[in-house]
C-alpha cells in the first residue's frame, strides 16, 4: 500500500507561486510586543486569540483581543485560562467553539498537571462567556502529548502527536469524524511526515491544503520552516510537501501557521532576528533599549504575509 501511495505521489506535480513582492510584516505589533513571547494565533471574524508566554516559555496563557472598526482592544486573559499551561488555540468555523492544548488536570478534584491534551470551550453566541474547559477525550487524547488542534468543515480533527512507540519525532495525525464519532487517529502519509519533526499544521477548512512546520530539513533555511502540501480532491492523496521559500521562511524558527481563507492571508510565528552586533557608532542607553525591544529580536512574534497562490 505504501509503495502504491508513493508511486501515485510521484505522478502528482504540484507547485505554488510567490510574488516577488511578498512582504512578511508584523501583525498587531504594539499588542504582541507587550509580551516576552507571543505565538499560535487564531482568528474568527473580529476576534483573535494567541498564546502569551514568559521569557523562557515556561508560563503560557491564552489572550484575546477584539476588533472594533479598525482598532483592536487591549488584550485580556480568557476567562478559563491563566492558571495552567494553555497554548495553540483554534476556532471552529462559527467562532462558538475554541479548541486548544493544555496540560491542565482532568478535573477539579486533581491539582496535578498531566500530559498535554486537546481541550475545548463553547459559548452560546459571540457575546456570551466561554464555558468551562472540557477534555476532548479518547480516542484523540491519550497518555501521550497531543498538540495544535485544527477542526475542518467535515469535523475531522488534525493535530500533532509525539508517538514514542513508533521511535519517531512529532508527526501530523488525523482523526476522522464518522457516524457521529471520532475514529482512531492515524498519521498522515510520508508525503507529510518523516522520521524528523513535523508539527503545528494548519489545514484548510475543506482539507484542500496543509501548511505546517518541519524542523531542520535538508532543504530548509535553518531551524523550523513552513512547508505546504495540497490534497487531490479525487484521490484524497496529499502531495509531497514543499518548502514555502525564503520570502516566507527565515534562518530562525518559523512555525504555528494560520490562514485566513477569506483574505488569503498567512499568519505565523517567527523567531527571526534583524538585530546586529555591528553598529556605526556607540549606543546610548535609549539606543540599547531600542535594540533589545525591537520586534525582530529573536523572541516569538506574530507576522502576516499574502498566502502563496497555487499554480
Amino acid at each position: 500500500m505504501k509503495t502504491i501511495t508513493f508511486l501515485l505521489l510521484c505522478c502528482v506535480s504540484i507547485s505554488y507561486s510567490q510574488s516577488e513582492q511578498t512582504d512578511v510584516t508584523p501583525f498587531i505589533k504594539d499588542i504582541v510586543a507587550q509580551f516576552p513571547n507571543a505565538r499560535d494565533i487564531a482568528l474568527s471574524e473580529n476576534e483573535a486569540v494567541f498564546s502569551a508566554q514568559s521569557v523562557m516559555g515556561d508560563v503560557s496563557a491564552l489572550v484575546t483581543i477584539k476588533k472594533s472598526k479598525k482598532h483592536w482592544s487591549e488584550p485580556e486573559v480568557l476567562s478559563f485560562s491563566g492558571q495552567y499551561f494553555d497554548i495553540e488555540p483554534y476556532f471552529a468555523s462559527d467562532g462558538l467553539t475554541l479548541y486548544f492544548a493544555s496540560n491542565r488536570p482532568l478535573n477539579e478534584a486533581s491539582s496535578e498537571s498531566k500530559d498535554f491534551d486537546i481541550w475545548f470551550v463553547h459559548r452560546a453566541d459571540i457575546h456570551s462567556k466561554w464555558s468551562e474547559p472540557q477534555n476532548l477525550g479518547a480516542p484523540i487524547n491519550t497518555k501521550m502529548d497531543e498538540f495544535y488542534p485544527v477542526v475542518t468543515d467535515s469535523k475531522n480533527i488534525y493535530f500533532t502527536l509525539d508517538n514514542k512507540s513508533l521511535k519517531r519525532k512529532d508527526d501530523i495525525y488525523v482523526s476522522e469524524f464518522k457516524n457521529g464519532k471520532y475514529s482512531s487517529p492515524k498519521p498522515l502519509s510520508d508525503a507529510i511526515n518523516t522520521d524528523g519533526y513535523e508539527f503545528n499544521a494548519f489545514i484548510a477548512p475543506d482539507e484542500s491544503f496543509l501548511v505546517y512546520t518541519c524542523y531542520n530539513r535538508k532543504d530548509g533555511y535553518g531551524s523550523g520552516d513552513l512547508y505546504i502540501s495540497y490534497r487531490d480532491k479525487n484521490t484524497k492523496i496529499w502531495s509531497k510537501s514543499k518548502n514555502m521559500g525564503e520570502l516566507i521562511n527565515s534562518n530562525k524558527m518559523d512555525y504555528c501557521p494560520f490562514v485566513d481563507i477569506s483574505t488569503n492571508t498567512l499568519y505565523f510565528t517567527s523567531k527571526r532576528i534583524t538585530t546586529t552586533n555591528n553598529h556605526n557608532s556607540k549606543m546610548n542607553i535609549q539606543d540599547l533599549k531600542n535594540v533589545f525591544n525591537s520586534y525582530e529580536n529573536g523572541a516569538s512574534r506574530i507576522y502576516k504575509a499574502p498566502m502563496p497562490i497555487k499554480n
